[in-house]
């Protein structure tokens, strides 16, 4: 088994690209909109080395670890990945795989959807030459003043599908689920886009409702006199300061932490607020279809990492720990499209599942099932067009079952 995975990173790239072009032949794959971004695997050593460095991890662990970048279509299926050492920069990683995929899939007509994290300058950049283009989450904080401003504004706000312009000091903020944009072109370091900036009165609710939880966590640490870690950019430690008592005009040795209400009034500047940079030319409302559907690749290292337990990888050789990362990769492709053809049910449960399919040989190639039977087998049996629920399954019927795999 360790032998055949130093065999398997030799021909990495020739697997995804066959296992794309094998894929399409069971789903149609919708490559018009790729979704970008990377995560990170931990590995339970102390020193770093080779492609194992320490780095900013995802889960928060003192390990080592090594950072992986995915693509996935619209569809939300895995079109292909890269590995790269654990200090490095994200960034760099997308063009690099993208190249890739334009030469291996023989793709050129995209968009590249990706967070604020991987939007550099020479990423836009790249992907606004010849048929491609750009989504890119927007940090509306690191705005310039004046495109601050714009973007915070009351006035000039639309709905989809309406000419009317509103005004948000005038919105009902406790029952309006509507949502509100605006968009106009910008010029930054000589690259054309649009900034598209939208409104939620309910995402507005729903942070103020995470921010009082928030608060309220806070204040139990300022009482016992705890300030906490500013780590995160989530942590409650975010909202206690220091006070310092005076003695005589000097500064006492005695500290009281205290609620900051400047910070809370900074952050509920942007609540219910939302910026896409983009140099596509497209309808408020394809931009915000688009861009919501980007939380699949987030379910893929999900599953990637509790279903299929991608990490904590023991592997130590680097050909090795890309062959992992490999079948870890075909895996999630599988058990994508399995869960395609099967919706409504969850991960967890569709594995769980799956891995009570249990059969036992009573004679040469005759087999009995020895699992319950559930409304979820069935819908799985209904969905491929063969049951293993059956009170004897023969040789001749596993026949029958292989014959109806060749595509």
């Amino acid at each position: 088994m360790y032998r055949s995975l130093s065999l398997l990173a030799q021909h990495k790239e020739a697997l995804v690209s066959a296992a794309y072009h094998h894929s399409t032949k069971v789903r149609p794959r919708d490559t018009r909109i790729l979704y970008y971004d990377c995560t990170n695997f931990y590995f339970e050593i102390e020193a770093a080395e080779d492609m194992k460095q320490y780095g900013f991890s995802k889960e928060h662990r003192p390990n080592p670890i090594i950072q992986m970048g995915l693509f996935m279509d619209a569809n939300g299926l895995p079109l292909s990945f890269t590995l790269f050492d654990g200090n490095q920069n994200e960034q760099p990683s997308m063009k690099s795989l993208e190249k890739e995929i334009i030469r291996d899939f023989k793709l050129s007509d995209f968009v590249v959807c990706t967070d604020a994290g991987l939007s550099s300058k020479q990423n836009r950049q790249y992907n606004s030459l010849g048929n491609r283009h750009f989504i890119t989450t927007q940090s509306i904080k690191k705005l310039k003043k004046s495109l601050k401003e714009w973007a915070l504004g009351p006035n000039g706000w639309k709905k989809t599908n309406s000419k009317q312009e509103y005004n948000l000091n005038k919105l009902d903020l406790d029952n309006d689920d509507s949502i509100y944009y605006k968009m106009r072109p910008i010029n930054e370091d000589k690259l054309e886009q649009n900034l598209f900036v939208t409104f939620s009165p309910k995402y507005l609710r729903y942070q103020r409702q995470i921010r009082e939880n928030q608060i309220n966590r806070a204040i139990k640490q300022a009482n016992f006199k705890q300030k906490g870690r500013k780590n995160n950019p989530n942590d409650p430690a975010r909202f206690i300061t220091e006070k310092h008592f005076t003695e005589n005009g000097e500064k006492a040795d005695k500290v009281q932490y205290v609620i900051n209400k400047d910070q809370i009034k900074k952050e509920e500047m942007f609540d219910g607020f939302y910026g896409i940079c983009t140099d596509l030319e497209a309808s408020p409302l394809e931009l915000i279809k688009i861009n919501k559907s980007r939380w699949e690749i987030e379910r893929c290292f999900r599953e990637m990492k509790t279903e299929f337990q991608a990490c904590p990888v023991y592997l130590r050789r680097e050909e090795r720990i890309k062959s992992h990362f490999l079948v870890c990769f075909l895996a999630l492709l599988v058990f994508r499209l399995f869960k395609q053809k099967v919706p409504g049910y969850s991960s967890y449960e569709l594995v769980k599942t799956l891995r009570k399919f249990v059969l036992t040989e009573i004679s040469p190639g005759d087999y009995i099932p020895i699992f319950q039977r559930t409304d979820l087998t069935d819908k799985i049996h209904e969905s491929f067009g063969f049951r293993l629920d059956r009170e004897l399954i023969t040789q001749k019927y596993f026949k029958k079952i292989f014959n109806q795999t060749k595509i």
